[in-house]
């Protein structure tokens, strides 16, 4: 599958959010040494800064800028020199009269001559189809049909759609799906899921953003969905730079002024710790007892940790590796001193204790 990253431009849609230009050329060059194929580096009619960004950026990804399917949006991103215009418009009936307040048949002909337009200004042109996902197949694919794109996105814009949805949705499209990508929100707790049933389906592109980001609950986390179809029984396969995955995103992050929170899958602060007895015990013999994966694979780090919550079997190993007789008497001493610590301590600070044992 290819990958389409949306970091820069679904993080802003959140309130308050705004990221400078140096921002978005820092974290563009970390995504394209990724290995994404796409960057959607902003909307360019609502500001300078997409253009400002693609004048200082030479990048092997192809660089997108989202567009509405009207002249002004298309001339903006034709503008800024982005890559590819990615023009997007509401096809599900709830939309089209909410948010459009228009018919079907004026839709498509809009796209049509955005797309054109597009086309004319030498520019690659990809469709998104917003809440795609609650829109009759059948009119997708018709829609599809008529309008000249590369790519064909179908959007869960409101993220209602689980995986069982996603298969049969896709199932029921008549449209390549080699041309298809697709685009999920978080709001369920599945965005990852819903990628992958999207890749086992057949579907061609995904859209993806670093730690999630993104407006409402975010997106599908890059990082998320390259380890779990690296590690899974996944039929997808991601031409991504697996051993920089975690070091990248997290440098995305720092560029942008993002953080998360601590228990975020892969890239939280705890998810490579284990503190607990029964854990760290059997970690220092065999580190994938309680892992589902070595964490240098995605370039993580693990972390043993030991303090008040270490156990005896824990403490024996550790004055073995400091090369003492595990005795119950040291033993004893060892998990006294790493309970009075003020804070854990990892394995080398806890195998320096253990040689320090006098018992």
């Amino acid at each position: 599958m290819k990958l389409l990253d949306l970091t820069l431009r679904e993080g802003e849609q959140r309130p308050a959010v705004a990221y400078s230009v140096d921002q978005k050329v820092g974290a563009a060059r970390e995504l394209d040494a990724l290995g994404v194929d796409y960057l959607q580096i902003g909307f360019p009619v609502a500001d300078e800064r997409t253009r400002r960004a693609c004048d200082r950026l030479d990048i092997e990804a192809d660089i997108t800028g989202l567009a509405r399917a009207v002249p002004g949006d298309v001339e903006a991103a034709l503008d800024a020199g982005v890559d590819v215009v990615d023009l997007f418009a509401p096809t599900s009936d709830r939309q089209l009269d909410a948010v459009l307040g228009s018919s079907r048949e004026s839709m498509v002909e809009s796209v049509q001559e955005a797309a054109e337009l597009a086309r004319e200004g030498g520019a690659d042109v990809q469709f998104t189809a917003m809440d795609g996902f609650r829109t009759d197949p059948a009119h997708l694919d018709d829609l599809f049909a008529a309008v000249d794109a590369d790519w064909y996105t179908v959007a869960d814009t409101v993220g209602s759609r689980t995986p069982a949805g996603v298969e049969q949705f896709l199932a029921d499209l008549d449209t390549d799906l080699d041309e298809i990508g697709v685009h999920f929100h978080e709001d369920l707790g599945v965005g990852t899921a819903n990628a992958l049933a999207a890749g086992r389906a057949g579907a061609g592109k995904v859209d993806v953003s670093v730690g999630g980001i993104g407006e409402r609950a975010g997106n599908t986390p890059t990082e998320e969905l390259v380890a779990a179809a690296a590690v899974g029984e996944e039929p997808v396969d991601l031409a991504v730079d697996e051993s920089s995955l975690l070091p990248v995103a997290e440098r995305v992050l720092d560029a942008l002024g993002e953080d998360v929170e601590p228990t975020k899958p892969l890239l939280g602060a705890e998810v490579f710790s284990h503190e607990s007895g029964l854990h760290t015990a059997a970690m220092l013999e065999e580190p994938s007892t309680f892992e589902p994966f070595e964490p240098a694979r995605f370039g993580g780090e693990r972390r043993l940790l030991f303090g008040g919550s270490t156990g005896a079997g824990a403490a024996r190993k550790l004055l073995e590796r400091a090369g003492r007789e595990p005795t119950d008497d040291r033993v004893e001493e060892l998990l006294d001193r790493l309970a009075e610590r003020d804070e854990a301590v990892g394995v080398d600070e806890a195998v320096e204790l253990a040689g320090e044992v006098d018992a």
